[in-house]
């Protein structure tokens, strides 16, 4: 396999990772939004690359045609299987940013929101009802041809949820259907990095591999303790999610290992 990768402290860390392991790679910029590579990588074979750095490089790996390239998701809330298994995933409220300003009142109600797909246009985040209004219309005061890519626009589709008080989270990573390495990244309030899972919260995150199975070849799980019990907070684009204190070295070994079916 062909290791593309942006220069990033986290992936540096995978570069140190994939010395260990005696696997090439090469260092690139990358233009924002467009995802050109800066210089240009010299590919033996599209078929056996894969790229690691800013969410854009899917634009760069599907027009060259790479495989696996980038591991491009479809949005985690419409998968069914899963929709028992969600926080707060029962009452999630759906609206294009268009649709925010007449659709929600402003009465100091907290909400959950995020992007429904995988874009970081607006990281996961609790807002007021006020402040997700006055968001929406300072978005909604521009034209769209004004709009930078990659940030939020009138047609975004957001899901809000209500606040849960999450007890812990981690973060896992899944190559072919199987759970390769984890890591917790908050304790409480308390964002902490450490290489260790609870035995149930990783039984939890295998069984959602399970029963969704071929939902990527590769991608990143992160879940959840509440008062409730385990649940499943999202998905993210394992190329350009942060490692945290996961195993890079198992994780890259297994990607490295990936065949086309």
């Amino acid at each position: 396999m062909q290791w593309l990768l942006q220069e990033f402290e986290d992936t540096h860390k995978l570069a140190e990772a994939l010395d260990r392991l005696d696997i090439p790679y090469t260092w690139h910029k990358v233009v924002p939004f467009i995802g050109e590579l800066i210089p240009d990588p010299v590919v033996a074979d599209p078929g056996s690359v894969v790229m690691f750095g800013s969410y854009s490089l899917w634009k760069n790996a599907e027009a060259n045609g790479y495989w696996p390239g980038v591991f491009k998701l479809r949005p985690f809330v419409q998968e069914e299987a899963w929709h028992p298994y969600l926080l707060n995933g029962a009452d999630a409220l759906f609206l294009t940013l268009r649709d925010v300003p007449a659709r929600l009142t402003d009465d100091g109600r907290e909400w959950f929101l995020r992007p429904v797909d995988d874009s970081k246009e607006e990281p996961g985040n609790v807002k007021s009802t006020g402040e997700i209004i006055r968001m929406a219309e300072r978005v909604l005061t521009l034209d769209e041809d004004e709009i930078p890519t990659g940030s939020l626009r009138h047609d975004t589709l957001l899901m809000f949820t209500k606040p849960v008080r999450i007890l812990r989270e981690w973060r896992l990573w899944a190559v072919n259907d199987r759970i390769v390495t984890y890591s917790l990244y908050k304790d409480g309030s308390r964002v902490t990095h450490r290489h260790e899972i609870d035995d149930d919260a990783l039984a939890f995150g295998q069984r959602m591999v399970d029963i969704n199975p071929g939902y990527s070849q590769a991608d990143v799980i992160d879940v959840c303790r509440t008062e409730e019990g385990l649940k499943l907070l999202e998905t993210n684009c394992l190329n350009a999610a942060g490692f945290y204190t996961a195993d890079l070295a198992t994780l890259a070994a297994a990607i490295d290992g990936l065949t086309r079916d």
